[in-house]
């Protein structure tokens, strides 16, 4: 019984991180989508949505299963709480991905502004938290997921200062606002992709060693950027 058990969570480990997968791909296309002006690579990520939806679903029942017919204890349990917690932040990737894509749509019906903002180097600090994240789950390493953490803090920053900087060309371009606009709401769904591998990373760290550290975040940001705003 305890073998046929061991197998259903490996079974649910091997098809989160296969979600996490197609989570990862969709970020990369819907920033070559932007990246490239290319309306095909928007369509890429909009059916990689539904997969990642059907994914999500799949992921639930067996962890559900898991939690009805096994009665998991301990480790176990904290491991098929944290998955079912991990499975939405994926799918909440996902719908991102779709929102970057969107956005990048309506900038190819735009002219070209110059864009101050570093949207690549944003995306790649973003994509290595989730990729981070997941290598975290998959190893069940806690210090790799202690990194991940201490990666948003620099995101935020990103993002803040993608704001300011956007905020002066609108208003010394008024007649390209809508462009800068769907710029900046970009990097609002990239933060907020960050914001899903921290909460990746935190559901590790609980599973891996009963710690709840969701309410540490920004002490550990601290801690490792010492530039960064402190909380008070």
């Amino acid at each position: 019984m305890r073998s046929r058990f061991q197998q259903g969570l490996d079974v649910l480990k091997e098809r989160l991180l296969e979600m996490g997968g197609m989570a990862e791909a969709a970020i990369e296309l819907a920033s070559e989508c932007y990246r490239k002006r290319d309306g095909q690579l928007a369509q890429q990520v909009f059916e990689r949505e539904k997969m990642i939806n059907d994914s999500e679903r799949h992921i639930d029942e067996l962890a559900v299963d898991l939690l009805a017919m096994q009665q998991p204890m301990a480790t176990d349990l904290r491991f098929v709480l944290a998955v079912l917690k991990i499975n939405s932040d994926l799918e909440r990737v996902g719908d991102l991905g779709v929102n970057i894509a969107q956005r990048s749509l309506d900038l190819i019906q735009e002219p070209e502004v110059d864009v101050p903002v570093d949207i690549a180097r944003m995306t790649t600090a973003v994509s290595t938290m989730v990729r981070r994240a997941l290598e975290s789950f998959l190893s069940g390493n806690a210090d790799v997921a202690h990194a991940v953490l201490q990666m948003d803090s620099i995101v935020d920053r990103m993002k803040d200062e993608a704001f300011v900087n956007l905020v002066t060309k609108m208003k010394d371009n008024s007649e390209n606002v809508r462009p800068y606009l769907d710029v900046l709401l970009i990097t609002r769904y990239l933060e907020r992709i960050a914001d899903h591998a921290t909460n990746i990373a935190e559901d590790v760290i609980f599973w891996v060693s009963g710690a709840d550290v969701r309410h540490n975040a920004m002490r550990l940001s601290e801690e490792f950027d010492p530039d960064a705003p402190r909380s008070r």
